[in-house]
């Protein structure tokens, strides 16, 4: 704002640019018991038809189901609170596979490939190690067969 300084007059200072007049804000109250604006409680401001300002509860988001390995986000299950799931049935908590609602498809590969490989190495080893006892065997019979 800026003042005339040469008239001593008791007028109030001109101003250059308008006065904003605020508006009567409309006090919203917790429709609930909780009344902290806690993680738990918060509220969005809704518009009712009758034109009034509400608070509406709002609920915390959740974060989903993980894999129990890779920690991704599992495909086809429902991002829900944990007491919402027990309130699920059991074909709507996992999929129809191994592991389906603990690890994800990709770890479950991994885990079948993991153990065929750990099954082929134990046959590899039993039939090494029967070549050698064979091997073993016949090196035995003919040092006996030559010292008689």
């Amino acid at each position: 704002c800026s003042s005339d300084l040469g008239e001593q007059s008791r007028s109030p200072p001109r101003c250059n640019f308008p006065l904003r007049v605020s508006k009567m804000v409309q006090r919203l109250t917790y429709r609930r018991q909780c009344r902290y604006n806690t993680k738990s409680n918060k509220q969005r401001i809704v518009k009712t038809p009758g034109g009034k300002l509400t608070f509406q509860a709002v609920k915390k988001a959740s974060k989903g189901p993980k894999c129990g390995d890779c920690g991704k986000a599992l495909i086809g299950l429902p991002r829900l609170r944990p007491m919402e799931y027990r309130r699920l049935k059991n074909r709507e908590k996992r999929v129809s596979r191994a592991y389906g609602g603990s690890r994800c498809a990709k770890c479950v590969r991994t885990r079948i490939v993991r153990a065929f490989l750990i099954e082929e190495q134990k046959c590899v080893k039993q039939v090494l190690a029967e070549k050698l006892s064979q091997a073993k065997e016949a090196s035995g019979s003919s040092k006996k067969k030559s010292k008689k």
